[in-house]
């Protein structure tokens, strides 16, 4: 019984702590007078197989050409370094790459946006994937 009981008072005490940390949360976001917004991150490999890397004036162009027109309000390009296993041959490749970021409403057209450019990149540099990760955050702009 008694391992019982302590269960029990452990899932109060951490349910009661996640919603005092989601509160705590949203009260910051009204202190700067942010919104709930969706964070996405896309991640460009720049090695092209077989055909050396993108260039920094090709990158520029995807950026002018498919980025920008559909996040015109505004989006973050962060310089990295990326690894990634190949699937087929489990072979790890580390790579230059670069990182997307764009804070926007969570919507079916912002996700559909963000796939479109996706598909571009590996269409035009002939990449396997393009990686996207999504979260939720509190931005005031």
């Amino acid at each position: 019984m008694r391992p019982l009981i302590q269960a029990a008072v452990w899932l109060v005490l951490v349910a009661g702590s996640n919603a005092s940390s989601a509160e705590g949360a949203a009260t910051s976001c009204q202190l700067i007078n942010g919104k709930a917004m969706m964070q996405a991150e896309l991640l460009f490999g720049r090695r092209i197989a077989g055909h050396g890397r993108v260039s920094d004036a090709q990158w520029t162009d995807f950026l002018l050409r498919e980025v920008t027109p559909r996040f015109p309000d505004g989006l973050t390009v962060l310089r990295a370094s990326g690894q990634w296993r190949d699937p087929d041959t489990a072979r790890i490749t580390r790579e230059p790459s670069f990182v997307v970021r764009v804070i926007a409403a969570e919507t079916p057209e912002t996700l559909a946006r963000l796939t479109q450019i996706g598909a571009a990149y590996r269409q035009r540099f002939h990449q396997q994937s393009v990686g996207l990760t999504l979260s939720t955050t509190c931005a005031s702009f």
